[in-house]
């Protein structure tokens, strides 16, 4: 995608299988099961997506995905094939050491697992040494002392090693990026949580992260039974689908497996896309429908 002189592109660091019934909170299996068909243990696969962004000389990326670290570990708990966030930006032709700013939604394993790595005597260090972690000072203190509740989504080695070695930039509330490029704070789905916003000419971007956290989640009452804040959620979902539908935002989904994006439009007082954008399961590409 090219917003004006930026350009941005879903990187997916794999994907994971995630409980149904957590996924979607209160709406009943009988109607998100036509949407994502269930395995045996009633988990549904979504993808674990980032985002780069590149203005000028600048690589931005937004959330790490799940990383190397606790693959054994995921993988028998949440069938996890993930740990392809490098590979898919070598892919855009860079390195690990090309981003200089990683920007995180929240900093609940997935999203920011990815964040530092083990190396060869198993020690943990950031997996992008050049790279500035933006995050929200709530989400810090949150995931730094978490509560009995989100405790199990939060590993300190995700976010220690950062602070031991000064990388961690400490942000609170609404912050810009770079021109054009800002975060927008929800705090619904976990305390802290933030969505991004690209803005150039009369293009409009949003990262939806896990506010909205695949195209199935349109509905403002759709909401993860693993959010910290439903209420919360819910109103921010109002003001951000409102704000998509009156300037026409593209909205790009955090955990969305074959529809990565798409714009919206209310019918009816319910809210459905007038585009949609839609991967080729074989190569990733985008194609609209």
């Amino acid at each position: 995608m090219k917003v004006g002189d930026i350009s941005i592109d879903v990187v997916t660091d794999g994907t994971l299988l995630l409980d149904g019934g957590a996924l979607f909170g209160p709406v009943p299996k009988i109607q998100w099961e036509k949407n994502l068909k269930p395995d045996r243990s009633n988990r549904v696969r979504i993808s674990l997506n980032c985002i780069l962004i590149q203005l000028g000389s600048q690589n931005i990326l937004i959330d790490t995905g799940i990383g190397a670290k606790r693959m054994e570990k995921l993988k028998e708990s949440y069938g996890a094939a993930g740990n392809k966030l490098i590979k898919n930006l070598k892919r855009e032709g860079l390195t690990a050491r090309d981003i200089d700013t990683v920007v995180l939604t929240d900093l609940r394993f997935h999203r920011a697992g990815g964040c530092t790595k083990v190396d060869r005597v198993g020690q943990t260090l950031p997996a992008f040494p050049k790279a500035k972690y933006l995050v929200q000072k709530a989400a810090l203190e949150q995931a730094t002392n978490p509560s009995e509740r989100g405790a199990p989504l939060y590993y300190q080695d995700d976010v220690a090693p950062l602070m031991e070695k000064g990388l961690l930039e400490v942000i609170d509330g609404n912050y810009t990026i770079a021109p054009g490029i800002s975060t927008l704070m929800t705090d619904g789905p976990s305390i802290g949580h933030q969505v991004v916003l690209i803005e150039s000419g009369s293009e409009r971007i949003a990262y939806a992260g896990d506010l909205m956290p695949t195209s199935y989640h349109l509905a403002p009452g759709c909401i993860s039974s693993l959010d910290y804040s439903p209420n919360k959620t819910l109103i921010a979902k109002r003001e951000v689908l409102s704000m998509a539908c009156d300037k026409g935002w593209l909205m790009v989904f955090g955990n969305a497996q074959e529809n990565y994006a798409g714009y919206v439009e209310q019918r009816g007082g319910r809210y459905g896309f007038c585009l949609l954008y839609t991967s080729d399961a074989a190569d990733d590409s985008l194609r609209v429908d």
